[in-house]
């Protein structure tokens, strides 16, 4: 398995009303992260501030600047600390990063997806509770 590259191919992926946030996330952003909160409606996240209709997208998914103009796409997020369990929790299965194209499957993970599993569960520790 490979490192992340960022290809942002899971937050184009979920970022547009796949995700949740808890209760306790959005009552957090409330208070001290307005800037996010601002984006939540009746307890659902990412919704336009002005016109109330649910984005398409993750509004904090960000293009990363290319140091060359031939270069692929790289995103982050400007919310990382901050993002939604669902978030720090992807990916959780290989059989989901297969799913969605993860660019950090390989071929070996494929053909041995309990090892990679493994691998994964170790990779995401610091992410999961």
């Amino acid at each position: 398995m490979k490192q992340c590259n960022q290809c942002g191919k899971c937050c184009t992926k979920y970022g547009g009303g796949d995700l949740s946030a808890s209760k306790e996330e959005i009552d957090l952003w409330e208070l001290f992260n307005p800037e996010i909160f601002e984006y939540v409606k009746n307890n659902e996240i990412w919704f336009d501030p002005k016109s109330g209709v649910r984005l398409t997208t993750c509004p904090f998914l960000e293009l990363a600047p290319k140091k060359d103009p031939l270069a692929k796409n790289m995103y982050t997020c400007s919310i990382y600390l901050d993002r939604p369990e669902d978030c720090r929790h992807y990916p959780s299965l290989i059989s989901e990063m297969i799913r969605d194209e993860c660019e950090m499957i390989e071929p070996i993970d494929i053909k041995n997806q309990t090892r990679a599993q493994i691998k994964l569960d170790v990779l995401m520790i610091d992410s999961r509770s």
